[in-house]
């Protein structure tokens, strides 16, 4: 009796956040145009996100910062991008936490940060995204909206995949894997090809020369950035998967498949899924 009716009430939940934050069909046509990368989705898997997409605008709270007016057109932009990783997930992998906070463009970020000597120095950088531990996630809106897929960047599905990483307990480019989605893929398995893949495109980076550097960042699929930690490489190589599968899957064909099976989604439209 009490199952049932905790999934009477879930469902009720549900129904209401969908009447209460539909789309707009205006709204949701304009977003798809201007995320050009979501073409390999199917009518019922875009039907899918748009309602994902709701439920996470009405579980989520976004505000802005230094007077940017907050417009539903950015809501949903942003929603829908973060709804992408998890559309054949869940939306439980966003838990613990409700706030989107959007800057009209770069912001500064401050922290503590102690040298090999075990002194501690303050710095602070530009940044176009931050996911905080328990906390909210905060964008950069002129970033947002670089979507034109002409390029792997994309800070939303990047800041997205370190809030799905922060949930196994450290930010160390191991997401959680679940019995019910990844069976039979496990942390061994996971080890085995997202380290490799990591220490060997560290290995790249570091043999760059100098004068060639530029033209290095210029040409690489994969931000240069990513070698930084193992977090930043799942990151990045989450935008990759979805924002120029194509590319990604040639230059990376073991790593694609690896988030192909992590996301439960194969972009590049190569059958992994379907020999999982």
């Amino acid at each position: 009796m009490f199952t049932k009716l905790t999934h009477w009430l879930d469902t009720r939940r549900r129904e209401r956040a969908l009447r209460e934050h539909a789309i707009d069909d205006a709204l949701w046509e304009a977003t798809l145009k201007g995320l050009p990368f979501l073409s390999y989705l199917s009518p019922a898997d875009c039907s899918r996100l748009r309602e994902t997409t709701s439920l996470f605008i009405a579980q989520k709270e976004f505000s802005t910062a230094h007077g940017l007016e907050l417009t539903d057109e950015m809501v949903v932009g942003i929603a829908a991008q973060a709804c992408l990783p998890v559309l054949n997930l869940s939306l439980d992998l966003y838990r613990g936490w409700v706030g989107v906070i959007v800057y009209p463009g770069e912001f500064v970020i401050r922290k503590t940060v102690e040298d090999e000597d075990g002194v501690v120095h303050e710095v602070e950088h530009d940044a176009s995204g931050e996911a905080w531990e328990g906390g909210p996630v905060v964008l950069s809106w002129e970033d947002a909206q670089l979507t034109d897929g002409r390029d792997a960047y994309n800070v939303v599905i990047h800041e997205f995949a370190h809030k799905i990483d922060m949930l196994s307990g450290a930010t160390d480019g191991h997401p959680p894997l679940f019995r019910r989605w990844h069976a039979p893929l496990d942390a061994q398995r996971w080890a085995d090809v997202f380290d490799h893949a990591y220490d060997r495109f560290c290995a790249d980076v570091d043999a760059v020369p100098r004068r060639r550097w530029a033209r290095f960042e210029r040409e690489s699929l994969i931000d240069p950035y990513a070698a930084d930690h193992p977090s930043e490489f799942f990151a990045v190589c989450s935008e990759a998967l979805f924002v120029q599968p194509q590319a990604f899957e040639t230059q990376y064909p073991e790593l694609y498949r690896l988030l192909a099976r992590y996301y439960r989604q194969d972009p590049a439209g190569t059958g992994v899924l379907a020999s999982a």
